[in-house]
C-alpha cells in the first residue's frame, strides 16, 4: 500500500471508512421475492452508470482512502465487461481487496476468468438447500447451477467462500442446522442474516423475522462454537469456528443488534447515487455531475458529502413503521 495516500474518510462519529460497495447493475436472472418485485422496473440503459463512470468514482475514492471494493448487483455477472473492470480495479494503487457478491448461477462459467482478473473473494447468496423451495423463492429452477458455482469457485482457489443465508421464519428456519453443517464438511463461511424490512411493509415483514440469537441457539444444539477474534476492518458478522469442522459460521443481526458503530462502508448504486448506508434512503447524485463534466476532485467532494450523511445508526424498525423505500435490487446487496 502506498503510504503517501492518507485516509480522509472519517465521519462525524469518528468511523473510518475504507470500503466501497458498487452495484454493477439492477439486472438479475433471478427474481428473489424479498429482493426484487416479481414485475421488474429496470433502470433504462442510459440511466445506468457506465463502467468508465464507475471507475472514476473508485479512483476518487482511492484518493481519499478507499482500499476495499465489493461488486454487487442485481447480479454483477450480468454486467457486460465486468472481467476487464475487475482487472482495471486491480491496477489502482492502494486497492488491496476486490470481492463480489453473486447469486452463484453463473459463477461456474466465469470462475477462472474472475480469478485471473484479480478477484480476491466471492460471496454466494443462498437461502435454501432444497431445490423446490429455491425455485419458489427465486422464480428459477437453478439450484444445481448455484451448487456447481460454489464448487467451481472452491476449485479455483477462492477462499474463504462465504454463503449468505437470509433467515425467514416459516420458510427456511427448518434448514438452519443443515446450512450450518456445510461448515463441518467444507471450509466455507456460512453467514446467517436477519430478514430486514426493505421495500416492503415492516409489519408484514415482521412475520418473517427470526433474531440471530435464536439461529445461534439452534446451531449450538448441533455443534460446539468457538469464537473467532475479529479485526478492526472485519465485516459485521459475529464469527465462530465449528469445533472439529473445516469452516465457520457467522451471525449478522441487522435488526436485533445494530453494528452501525463499526460501519466502514459507502455504497454506489448502478443508477449513479452514493449512499452512506444500506438501510437509509439518503443518497447523493453523482451521475449527473459526472456527465456534466465534473473533475475527480469534484467527485471527491461528493464522496465527502455522502460521508457527512452517515447517521449514528439506522432507523429501520418493524414496530415503528419505519422501512426502506428502495428495493434491495436497486441498492445492491
Amino acid at each position: 500500500m502506498n503510504s503517501s495516500i492518507s485516509n480522509n474518510l472519517l465521519d462525524s462519529f469518528q468511523r473510518r471508512v475504507n470500503y466501497l460497495r458498487i452495484s454493477m447493475t439492477d439486472r438479475c436472472n433471478l427474481r428473489c421475492r424479498y429482493c426484487a418485485p416479481l414485475i421488474p422496473k429496470q433502470i433504462k440503459k442510459n440511466e445506468l452508470l457506465t463502467l468508465e463512470e464507475m471507475y472514476r468514482v473508485v479512483e476518487a475514492g482511492v484518493a481519499l482512502g478507499i482500499t476495499k471494493v465489493r461488486l454487487t448487483g442485481g447480479e454483477p455477472l450480468c454486467r457486460r465487461g465486468i472481467i476487464d473492470f475487475i482487472k482495471r480495479l486491480g491496477d489502482l494503487p492502494d486497492i488491496t481487496d476486490i470481492s463480489m457478491t453473486s447469486n452463484g448461477t453463473m459463477v461456474a462459467d466465469h470462475a477462472r476468468q474472475l480469478k485471473e482478473a484479480g478477484l480476491t473473494r466471492i460471496n454466494i447468496s443462498l437461502d435454501t438447500l432444497e431445490r423446490k423451495k429455491f425455485k419458489w423463492l427465486t422464480g428459477a429452477d437453478l439450484f444445481p447451477e448455484v451448487w456447481k458455482g460454489i464448487m467451481s469457485a472452491s476449485e479455483w482457489g477462492f477462499a474463504p467462500i462465504k454463503i449468505n443465508m437470509v433467515v425467514m421464519k416459516g420458510f427456511n428456519d427448518d434448514e438452519i442446522e443443515n446450512m450450518a453443517s456445510l461448515a463441518i464438511r467444507f471450509p466455507f463461511h456460512i453467514r446467517f442474516i436477519e430478514y430486514m424490512p426493505i421495500g416492503t411493509d415492516p409489519l408484514a415483514a415482521h412475520a418473517s423475522f427470526l433474531p440471530v440469537s435464536e439461529v445461534e441457539a439452534k446451531i449450538r444444539q448441533l455443534v460446539e462454537l468457538i469464537p473467532v477474534a475479529g479485526k478492526a476492518a472485519d465485516g459485521p458478522a459475529l464469527r465462530y469456528h465449528i469445533a472439529h469442522g473445516k469452516g465457520e459460521v457467522g451471525f449478522i443481526g441487522s435488526m436485533s443488534s445494530h453494528f452501525c458503530s463499526s460501519c466502514n462502508r459507502l455504497r454506489l448504486t448502478a443508477a449513479g447515487h452514493l449512499r452512506p448506508c444500506l438501510l437509509s434512503d439518503d443518497q447523493v447524485n453523482v451521475i449527473e455531475p459526472i456527465r456534466e463534466g465534473i473533475t475527480n476532485k469534484g467527485i471527491e467532494a461528493l464522496i465527502l458529502e455522502t460521508l457527512a450523511k452517515k447517521r449514528k445508526e439506522h432507523q429501520l424498525s418493524f414496530t415503528s413503521g419505519r422501512s426502506l423505500q428502495s428495493s434491495m435490487v436497486s441498492i445492491g446487496g
